[in-house]
C-alpha cells in the first residue's frame, strides 16, 4: 500500500514538471509486445492482442489530459498482414471491428472531439473490418480538438510508393508540372497530409527500429525506446519518454 501511494506521488510530480516543458503536438507509437506479454503469462495470443486494445484506450485518455493534440498508432504492419497465420489475423480482424465500434459510443472520444482516421492498405481487411472502420470515421469526421490516426495493414515504403503513383498519375494527365514537384506537394500524396510531422516517436517492448513505420514523417522525428510490452506500458513511462523529449535539443538537421 506505502508503495502504491509513493508510487503515485512520484507519478503525479512527475507529470507536474513535465506540464511545464514543451510538449510534442504529435505523438506516434509503436504498440509492441502483445504476443510476447501473452507468452510472459502464459496465455494465449488473443489475449495479449486484447490487452494492447484496452491499453490504447487508457493511453489515449493520458494524451488527451496532457493536451497531446494528434496521436497515430501503429496496429497492424502490411509485413505482419502477410505473415501472420490465418488464425491470428482472423482474431485480430475481429477486435479492429470490435473496437471501433466501441469507439463509436466511447464517451471520450465524443466529449474530446477526436476525429479518427484509419490508414494503410485498409481494402486487404475484411469488409465488416472496413464497414466498422468508416461508421467511425464518419461519425468523427467533423470533430477538430484531437486526431487519432490507426495505421492498419500498413507500410512506410508503401505509402509512399502510393504516392508517386498517384503523382505520376497526375503528371500524366497534366494536372502537374515537374517543377510543382517538391515536398509540400509530395506530402498531398500521403495517407496522413494535413497534421504536422510526428514530434516524437515511442516503440514499446525494447526493440529499437521503425519497422517500416512513416518513414516520410519521421525525418525529424525524436525516438524514445521503452522497455515495457505495450500492454503493460504506464503511465510513468509515457511521463518519463516526455520529459526526454524535453530534455533533447530538436535542430531538425542543422
Amino acid at each position: 500500500m506505502l508503495k502504491k501511494i509513493i508510487y503515485k506521488i512520484y507519478e503525479k510530480n512527475l507529470e507536474n514538471q513535465i506540464k511545464r516543458g514543451p510538449l510534442p503536438k504529435h505523438l506516434a507509437i509503436i504498440m509492441d509486445g502483445n504476443r510476447r506479454f501473452a507468452r510472459k503469462y502464459n496465455m494465449p495470443t488473443f489475449f495479449g492482442h486484447k490487452l494492447g486494445a484496452e491499453k490504447l484506450i487508457e493511453v489515449l485518455r493520458w494524451c488527451y489530459d496532457l493536451g497531446i493534440k494528434i496521436v497515430t498508432v501503429y496496429a497492424l504492419s502490411l509485413e505482419n498482414y502477410y505473415k501472420r497465420n490465418k488464425n491470428e489475423l482472423n482474431n485480430l480482424f475481429m477486435l479492429f471491428s470490435e473496437y471501433a465500434k466501441k469507439y463509436l459510443h466511447n464517451k471520450d472520444i465524443h466529449k474530446n472531439k477526436v476525429r479518427i482516421k484509419f490508414i494503410g492498405k485498409l481494402n486487404l481487411l475484411p469488409d465488416y473490418v472496413i464497414e466498422s472502420f468508416r461508421l467511425l470515421e464518419k461519425a468523427t469526421e467533423n470533430y477538430n480538438n484531437y486526431r487519432l490516426n490507426i495505421a492498419v495493414c500498413y507500410s512506410g515504403r508503401e505509402e509512399i510508393l502510393e504516392a508517386i503513383r498517384r503523382l505520376c498519375v497526375d503528371f500524366k494527365n497534366g494536372k502537374i508540372s515537374l517543377k510543382d514537384i517538391d515536398e509540400n506537394m509530395f506530402r498531398k500524396y500521403l495517407y496522413i497530409n494535413d497534421i504536422p510531422d510526428p514530434d516524437m516517436i515511442i516503440r514499446t517492448s525494447g526493440e529499437e527500429r521503425l519497422s517500416n513505420f512513416l518513414l516520410w514523417h519521421s525525418a525529424y522525428s525524436e525516438f524514445y525506446f521503452c522497455e515495457a510490452y505495450w500492454p503493460e506500458f504506464r503511465k510513468i513511462d509515457l511521463l518519463r519518454a516526455i520529459r526526454v523529449y524535453q530534455m533533447r535539443e530538436r535542430r531538425y538537421g542543422k
